[in-house]
């Protein structure tokens, strides 16, 4: 599972479709995340007091993973995420339209380094 929080990703399923936004939870044992402004339902509260008003209650909930696409950073379009080890051992995710980075996944390890 290459998406993070704090990600920028693009929905390419569904009713949000194209709607690009920020992950803000990523649940790994579903397969879902929950992505800023899409997929929002209306949730009814009755009043108390911790809700004297009550109403409707507009909250995102999740989608899976496999509706959203890792917006790359370099080329600002939704592309699929791979996975490659660096010279000095360490892993990275690339974008695999353009070829650039996207952030560390995992410390330098000795055996994984180039020589």
């Amino acid at each position: 599972m290459l998406i993070r929080v704090k990600d920028t990703v693009e929905v390419i399923a569904g009713d949000d479709r194209k709607a690009r936004g920020k992950v803000l939870r990523v649940n790994r044992a579903t397969g879902r995340v929950v992505v800023e402004g899409v997929n929002r339902v209306f949730k009814h509260v009755r009043r108390s007091q911790r809700n004297p008003q009550g109403g409707r209650l507009s909250r995102e909930m999740p989608i899976a993973l496999s509706k959203v696409a890792l917006v790359c950073n370099a080329c600002n379009k939704a592309t699929r995420a791979g996975a490659r080890f660096l010279e000095d051992g360490s892993k990275e995710r690339f974008c695999k339209k353009c070829g650039a980075g996207n952030g560390q996944i995992a410390p330098a390890k000795a055996s994984h380094a180039k020589k």
